[in-house]
């Protein structure tokens, strides 16, 4: 049959030649993080005047590991326009995903995405903490306790960039309708000219002209707005915990490699299933302190004094005082008060003989610590170093704070803390008719 018995002759198709293969799009990958470079490490500068540390690059970001809440399709869209905007307009950013977002959602981007391989028990993924420059979170204060929990065998833990999307935003400090400027800002911070080297894209992107911020920038636009080594992002380092357990025979159970775990928020030794109280000796500095019958005992961070410490009747400790808590859960004795000691003096939980049950459950970050849990083991905790000996910041969580900017244009300090104990915590509300009160007003 003739191609004019179908389309008249004003509308045939010009004729060219199809390959059949070609008509099949080239399928995005994933790659493994060890085809990356490795990890950019920041520096954190502190002014006398100020509280917070300033972060600086010595060079861009490359490695960009984001996590999100989990089983949240709405996240899951967020996460795509989030991964497609940096890639577009940062052309040179490598996007690091958990293995289930990168089995989600690398059918529906363009371009290759990384992951990891599964941590082995009571250990941490391969080769993250050596790739990653930067960690963005999508979700609430458990997304960012997981994306920490990641780190929790490596010294040096990369900026938290996070995103507050979940049921509690305590830790959180952006709303994700200002992720292009959030990113933008960080990404640049302190590097005054760390982007005159870098290449331009090859071909120019097409630019919104709904929403200028939502215009990719060239790198010559970047060059152009870098905010220099006095105008930088903003970092509240949170001190961690280092938690070492050990069975009655000595051995540590908690770390497949013979090391201390990390901890952002907190470890608890609880009785778990068992409906006996658990008698639990508590020993400060190398001194026996007292023989504690509760269900269980927290020690916490700073970080963590605004969680399950604080259910249990501990006080509230601003992040950057540097400390250690320890809070009965539900003691027996009502004279068993919450403590807070410096950061730097040792505390051990020992399961005594005394006990009826003979297990007790162990967790680190809400991460439990299996085999091994029985009378005789301890529970060694000792706030982190945050600085070396050359008094440069190398330990914690940087987490990435909003700045602000004062008449003159300059940048000041906030203390978000404060303001998340009154909107999330709703520190000290008066009781009453709100409505009836807030009409008086």
């Amino acid at each position: 049959m003739k191609l004019a018995h179908l389309y008249p002759s004003s509308s045939l198709p010009p004729l060219r030649c199809v390959r059949a293969f070609s008509t099949t799009r080239s399928r995005p990958i994933v790659k493994p993080i060890s085809a990356l470079p490795n990890r950019i490490k920041p520096i954190y500068a502190q002014s006398p005047q100020a509280t917070l540390l300033s972060l600086q690059w010595p060079s861009p970001p490359r490695n960009i590991l984001i996590t999100k809440k989990k089983r949240t399709p709405g996240i899951t869209h967020s996460l795509l326009e989030y991964a497609t905007h940096l890639n577009s307009a940062y052309p040179s950013i490598n996007i690091i995903l958990e293995p289930e977002s990168a089995t989600e959602i690398h059918d529906a981007v363009p371009f290759p995405v990384y992951t990891y391989d599964a941590a082995p028990p009571n250990g941490t993924p391969p080769l993250l903490s050596d790739k990653t420059d930067l960690i963005c979170t999508l979700g609430g204060d458990g997304t960012i306790l997981r994306a920490s929990s990641l780190f929790s065998h490596a010294a040096n833990v990369p900026p938290i960039l996070s995103f507050a999307m979940g049921t509690i935003g305590f830790l959180g400090e952006w709303k994700f309708t200002e992720h292009k400027r959030a990113f933008r800002e960080v990404y640049m911070s302190g590097a005054s000219d760390a982007y005159a080297n870098l290449e331009l894209p090859s071909e120019p992107i097409a630019a919104s002209h709904s929403d200028s911020s939502a215009r990719p920038l060239s790198y010559a636009d970047i060059r152009g707005k870098a905010m220099g080594t006095t105008r930088t992002a903003r970092i509240l380092l949170r001190n961690r915990l280092k938690v070492g357990v050990f069975g009655p025979d000595g051995n540590r159970i908690n770390s497949s490699i013979d090391r201390d775990t990390y901890a952002l928020n907190e470890v608890i030794v609880h009785r778990g299933v068992s409906p006996h109280l658990k008698i639990v000796d508590v020993f400060v500095g190398g001194r026996f302190l007292t023989e504690g019958v509760a269900d269980g005992m927290i020690i916490s961070s700073p970080t963590g004094s605004t969680a399950y410490s604080l259910s249990s009747g501990g006080s509230i400790v601003h992040p950057l005082v540097s400390s250690l808590l320890l809070t009965p859960i539900c003691p027996r004795s009502l004279s068993f008060r919450p403590l807070v000691l410096p950061a730097n003096t040792p505390i051990t939980l020992r399961l005594g003989e005394k006990n009826r049950g003979r297990e007790v459950d162990v967790s680190i970050d809400g991460r439990r610590i299996s085999g091994g849990i029985g009378v005789g083991m301890e529970v060694r905790v000792l706030g982190e170093e945050v600085k070396n000996a050359e008094g440069e910041w190398c330990g914690g969580v940087p987490s990435i704070v909003r700045g602000t900017t004062g008449m003159a244009g300059e940048a000041m300090e906030e203390d978000h803390w404060v303001g998340g104990l009154n909107a999330l915590l709703k520190f000290n509300y008066p009781f009453g008719d709100q409505d009836a009160e807030g009409g008086r007003r």
